[in-house]
């Protein structure tokens, strides 16, 4: 059955747009209790990836009966994009608006009230404003990244650790901790794209892969009383409790874009397959990942955080993360990936974390090391170059690829290492252009990977609003999975031959051990 048949659900949409074309990546979507004929959406951002979506918003919700009308904002003017829905669906609208620090209110309030919902597809609009201002309004909300107004200014620059996306996950939390906050308020999933996003629902799928091949496999020695606890785990879906009893040391986010145009990239141009600003942000952010508990060797140029405030489940470099490379894996091959900085570092490595005593949340017994591996497509490593070049400045001209992809797939998923009785296993998506073609025509294996996973933070949202705020591990991993799947291509999940036997990664899973230092 399709997911339009499947998830029936009746809400009103607007979409607010900013930023050019080449300066999106994120979906802003809220939620609440409404007569679904008058539920709003309001969606920031037309870029890429909102472009990907809004076809899947027609035809799973629009189509169906279940949106009443759908609004896109945008910082200039979209029109040209925008008339050809709206000649055939006059439920959908276009305004040309620029959302600031001194007006987002202001802006909000014209198309939000109690009952709806915010999406957010734009960069550089602080998440704190926009989620304190739909929780005091009751306005659900989703997103695909947490962001600020001015990422790189004056106040972030003395010190790495107030760079990182872990700073502002406290800054999150200290927001939380108010008097005033209603922590069982309208629903808000932050951090809801492919990664971060659907890579916390791989690395559970993963650990239930792994766990029953453990259980099952009569070939792998283990002892009655672990085939027990696993057994036991499995059942109840203690996901912290299987990565513990498996021994997973380490877990990387390990992507590579295989895509190829066939119009290469020119001199002074930055070529990517999705969001470039959102890339550049991440890529010169200090490297950062969720810091495990086998850890003994410390890398040079890291920074930990104050113990005093927050899980302290994390650690930065002082090197930037497109400079900072480590070893990893993918179906097609040992590749090696940038570790820049990533949500899902931080909501992973913490929501699998064992305390010695979970009741008084004291000393960690037991965590994995988290980050991203990421290589990029062809034209984008040749991008970063060109950017490191100079001296982190964007080049003049910015272009997404789209229609000029001949090729190539993007490989995207999680690679748990290190386990006591197997020592890889990856779990993920490995999408095919042509086949992300016949799924959505006209969009990117990349763009769809965001776009789906948003449409299923949508559906959350609707079925449950009121959870508050919400990481993606937060959330039921196979409400998401059954309606992501399908638009995911080829499903992958399997133990993984690597590294090769004798190589040193084996001795210890180490983070220094998978860097990449020549």
């Amino acid at each position: 059955m399709s997911f339009a048949k499947s998830y029936a659900f009746h809400f009103k949409v607007l979409i607010i747009q900013t930023n050019n074309c080449v300066n999106r990546r994120h979906i802003f979507l809220c939620i609440t209790h409404v007569d679904s004929s008058s539920r709003r959406l309001l969606v920031i951002g037309y870029g890429s990836v909102s472009q990907c979506t809004l076809p899947l918003l027609i035809d799973c919700f629009l189509l169906k009966k279940q949106i009443h009308s759908l609004t896109i904002i945008d910082v200039i003017d979209q029109r040209a994009r925008i008339e050809p829905y709206h000649k055939i669906y006059n439920q959908i609208n276009y305004q040309q608006e620029e959302i600031t620090v001194k007006n987002y209110g202001e802006i909000l309030g014209k198309y939000l009230s109690d009952g709806d919902i915010l999406l957010d597809l734009a960069v550089n609009l602080e998440t704190r404003c926009l989620l304190k201002w739909c929780h005091d309004h009751k306005v659900c909300f989703v997103n695909t990244s947490v962001e600020l107004w001015d990422p790189f200014g004056e106040a972030y620059k003395n010190d790495p650790r107030l760079l990182t996306l872990y700073h502002r996950q406290m800054q999150l939390i200290q927001m939380q901790n108010e008097p005033t906050w209603n922590k069982n308020g309208a629903t808000a999933v932050l951090d809801h794209g492919c990664n971060p996003g659907l890579v916390s629902h791989f690395v559970k799928r993963a650990l239930i892969d792994m766990a029953q091949c453990v259980v099952n496999d009569k070939k792998i020695l283990i002892s009655p009383g672990e085939k027990t606890d696993l057994q036991k785990a499995l059942k109840t879906k203690n996901y912290p409790r299987l990565a513990y009893l498996l021994d997973i040391k380490a877990i990387h986010i390990s992507e590579r874009d295989t895509q190829l145009t066939n119009d290469p990239k020119k001199v002074n141009e930055f070529v990517n397959t999705w969001s470039i600003d959102g890339l550049a942000e991440e890529a010169v952010a200090p490297a950062e990942m969720g810091w495990g508990t086998h850890e003994k060797i410390v890398p040079e140029g890291a920074f930990f955080h104050d113990e005093k405030e927050g899980p302290c489940n994390q650690i930065c470099l002082a090197t930037k993360g497109m400079n900072t490379w480590v070893r990893s894996w993918v179906p097609s091959g040992e590749i090696i990936g940038m570790v820049i900085r990533h949500g899902e570092a931080y909501g992973i490595s913490k929501y699998l974390t064992v305390h010695s005593n979970d009741e008084n949340n004291n000393a960690a017994l037991y965590r994995p090391t988290v980050h991203y591996a990421y290589l990029p497509s062809d034209s984008t490593i040749n991008s970063l170059v060109e950017f490191r070049m100079h001296n982190y400045q964007l080049q003049p001209k910015l272009r997404i690829l789209n229609n000029e992809i001949t090729q190539g797939a993007d490989e995207v998923g999680v690679l748990l290492l290190g386990g006591r009785y197997v020592d890889a296993w990856w779990t993920g998506s490995v999408l095919d252009i042509h086949e992300a073609r016949k799924l959505a025509p006209g969009q990117s294996a990349t763009t769809l990977q965001v776009a789906i996973s948003v449409v299923s933070a949508l559906n959350y949202c609707i079925k449950h609003p009121n959870q508050g705020i919400c990481l993606p591990d937060d959330l039921d991993v196979d409400e998401v999975l059954d309606i992501s799947t399908p638009y995911l291509g080829q499903w992958v999940s399997k133990a993984a031959d690597w590294p090769p036997k004798n190589d040193k990664i084996r001795d210890d899973w180490q983070f220094t051990s998978f860097q990449v230092v020549d």
